[in-house]
């Protein structure tokens, strides 16, 4: 009989990011456990996208965790302000954008470690990436390298356990390109994915917003259409 695999934690949120982590979780030998938020996002509909993500990867745990960061505002993802839009890549703005959502991915890890101690994991998987993005501070490696040291000061897991707590970013230093070849050589359905953060009532992409135009730059790099629908304008 084969050993069981180890279990890891993957953030799951419905884009193309966090489907590319889950496929590469997977060929490393980790059965995932799958961890979404309803955190008041404009783009909820990203949740349906991660469960269908979750199915089709026949993945068995997936946890959605409902956090209101909309009481707290600060952000065009969780407020009523307007998500920038630009008409290129090299438009993007340099500093931090309005669509930061203070304290995410803190958030988000935080509820991760809890999850993985209660699954008697070791190991978490996130989709941060520090090339093409816009410039968010939770998504950079010498933070991933403060909250592993954290996780492993703050558990139970991390101070008895036999093994350390593992923060996996596989993305971290890939851009949007490389981060779509490496999905397309493991059989991600991109389709499945939604990247957009002001996406229409029917759920197609603005195309203007600086996710969708890290997506389509990547797409591009690769040759490849993109298989989701687009806003016509």
């Amino acid at each position: 009989m084969p050993a069981p695999k180890p279990v890891c934690v993957v953030l799951l949120s419905g884009g193309l990011d966090s489907a590319t982590v889950l496929a590469i979780a997977i060929e490393q030998g980790f059965e995932p456990a799958c961890l979404s938020f309803r955190y008041g996002q404009r783009h909820v509909m990203e949740l349906d996208a991660a469960r269908e993500i979750a199915v089709a990867s026949h993945i068995e745990r997936q946890a959605v965790v409902d956090i209101d960061l909309r009481q707290f505002g600060g952000s065009a993802l969780t407020s009523d302000l307007a998500v920038p839009k630009s008409a290129s890549v090299s438009e993007i703005g340099g500093g931090i954008p309005i669509t930061y959502v203070p304290a995410r991915n803190t958030i988000f890890l935080s509820y991760a470690l809890a999850y993985a101690e209660t699954l008697g994991a070791t190991d978490i998987f996130i989709g941060v990436n520090a090339l093409d993005y816009s410039g968010y501070p939770d998504c950079r490696p010498e933070y991933i390298a403060a909250f592993e040291r954290l996780a492993n000061l703050a558990t139970k897991a991390g101070v008895e356990g036999a093994q350390r707590m593992k923060i996996h970013a596989p993305l971290l230093q890939l851009t949007k390109g490389q981060i779509i070849a490496r999905g397309l050589a493991l059989g991600v359905d991109y389709s499945l994915t939604r990247s957009c953060y002001d996406p229409a009532p029917d759920g197609a992409a603005c195309g203007e917003c600086d996710s969708c135009l890290l997506r389509k730059k990547g797409f591009a790099e690769n040759g490849e259409a993109d298989p989701i629908v687009y806003q016509t304008r």
